[in-house]
């Protein structure tokens, strides 16, 4: 009962700053500071939402999609990747196998910023400024942290299915693409969902690398409307709380599978 109730603490604990962000997308701006505080609105104010959806420097639903094309692309290229680099890591024997692992993991020591500055001047010189290709392209070249996680998911799985599949005649990728790629697929649901998330949320990226604004993804959409209405907290809470509802949708989907790939990548690995 004890371990139940400190949990629930922590829970609503959590939950409490997107539940007061929701609320007050559907108050008056006077309500929203009030002290106490109101923690439910009355009278409820739909017309928030409407107004933050059809506000003409807020396109929502353009704003939505490139968040969607930009996310997704990313998820996909880090998944292919980051799988095929894992699988090579813990299947495939090969000189110096154990040196490169160890020099990928040491990459997560190194701050993004300090390689942000050569990574831009790369893009500058191949004319990609302005595109969505120098925050999608790095995906596909892996990631370190994901990397070591599939890693330890394909370290799990029995070396006889590889072995069995030679003695049939099945090559290295065909053995990685057919038979280990499925068996590993709750891991590759947490990497695409980790992924998904983290770039949902990227902000210092595209405030880079866009220029034109019907590029720009819903966190970037997200500052433009605050530099706007930020006097109107229940216009800004309510872009806000729509900014979060996709999220939110998407981890209550898949959930099931989130969760068994967090279960089993703590089981498995050596």
């Amino acid at each position: 009962m004890v371990r139940h109730v400190l949990l629930a603490a922590i829970v609503i604990a959590l939950l409490v700053p997107f539940y007061w962000m929701a609320i007050s997308a559907l108050k008056d701006n006077g309500q929203i500071f009030t002290r106490p505080l109101q923690w439910w609105p009355h009278p409820i104010r739909w017309d928030n939402v409407l107004r933050a959806l059809h506000y003409p420097g807020f396109p929502f639903l353009r704003f939505l999609w490139n968040s969607v094309f930009y996310a997704g692309w990313v998820s996909l290229g880090t998944v292919l990747s980051c799988a095929a680099v894992g699988y090579g890591f813990a299947r495939l024997h090969f000189p110096g196998r154990d040196l490169l692992f160890a020099i990928t993991i040491s990459t997560m020591l190194i701050p993004g910023i300090v390689i942000f500055i050569p990574t831009f001047v790369l893009f500058k010189y191949l004319g990609l400024l302005g595109t969505y290709a120098p925050l999608i392209a790095p995906a596909f070249l892996g990631n370190a942290f994901f990397i070591f996680l599939l890693r330890q998911f394909f370290l799990g799985l029995p070396q006889e299915l590889s072995d069995a599949a030679r003695m049939d005649g099945a090559g290295e990728l065909r053995i990685f693409w057919q038979i280990m790629l499925p068996l590993v697929r709750p891991a590759l649901m947490v990497t695409a969902l980790l992924s998904f998330i983290w770039t949902w949320h990227e902000f210092f990226g595209p405030l880079i690398y866009l220029s034109d604004r019907s590029q720009y993804p819903l966190s970037l959409g997200l500052f433009a409307f605050r530099a706007q209405h930020t006097t109107e907290w229940s216009l800004l809470m309510a872009a806000a709380t729509l900014t979060t509802l996709p999220l939110v949708v998407l981890f209550f989907c898949s959930q099931r599978s989130f969760l068994e790939g967090m279960s089993f990548t703590g089981m498995k690995g050596s």
